[in-house]
């Protein structure tokens, strides 16, 4: 049974230019408001179940955490709720930062 993908940053970067993304970023609010990848959606409990009734399990989806490790759950997990093509940013939005600096959307 197939599950959550692995994705790096240049993908990332790649898969943006092609077509549609929905990414989603589970790192705390305050973190999320300092810096995030442009276009990301913030995900946390209280967000969680309206994005899942909302979202299109079609698009492919990028879960983004700090550093690659808590989005893999994450990931995992939406995965399971039907949907289809999921990744977890490796390195996570530690990794985007260095590598795009300007690239990183804030309020």
């Amino acid at each position: 049974m197939s599950t959550f993908k692995h994705l790096n940053a240049n993908d990332l970067v790649n898969m943006l230019s092609v077509g549609k993304v929905q990414i989603v970023d589970i790192r705390d609010e305050g973190s999320f408001e300092s810096g995030r990848i442009p276009g990301a959606q913030h995900l946390d409990n209280s967000t969680l179940q309206r994005f899942i009734e909302d979202a299109d399990v079609d698009v492919p989806l990028v879960v983004c955490c700090y550093h690659g490790n808590s989005s893999q759950p994450a990931a995992a997990f939406l995965h399971e709720r039907g949907f289809e093509d999921v990744y977890s940013l490796d390195g996570g939005f530690s990794v985007w930062q260095t590598l795009y600096p300007d690239q990183v959307e804030r309020n």
